[in-house]
């Protein structure tokens, strides 16, 4: 699970931070947290505390917000036992992710089409 939205989710509870549907781990994914924070808890048996607070929305209405942590004393087990290499290998993966060089629709395209033609050539 080191490399999933699920273990960066745990990652942060785990490193004592809150977190709020607008963490930017989020940005370009498909699930919300409230989707990766059920499946931690009915899967997994995490027991993620839930907070709701009143904010205000980009368009001036108000509505509510959660905020989501776990519990000071279970956060210390897991790290007792091998939960800090754990926390280790799901740090170093997501680093790994952020060097990775993103592959442009383009390029992929330009190098069929420059593949294609040195064919054509022969």
């Amino acid at each position: 699970m080191p490399g999933t939205l699920r273990a960066d989710v745990l990652a942060v509870l785990l490193a004592s931070d809150d977190m709020t549907g607008l963490e930017s781990i989020f940005d370009q994914r498909k699930q919300s947290l409230s989707t990766v924070i059920r499946a931690l808890i009915r899967k997994y048996g995490w027991p993620i505390e839930r907070r709701d607070f009143p904010t205000n929305t980009a368009d001036g209405r108000a509505g509510w917000a959660s905020v989501y942590c776990l519990p000071q004393e279970v956060i210390d087990t897991a790290l007792a036992g091998a939960g800090r290499d754990w926390l280790d290998g799901v740090r170093a993966a997501r680093a790994a992710r952020s060097r990775r060089p993103l592959r442009s629709p383009g390029a992929a395209k330009g190098r069929t089409v420059a593949a294609a033609e040195d064919d054509d050539g022969q």
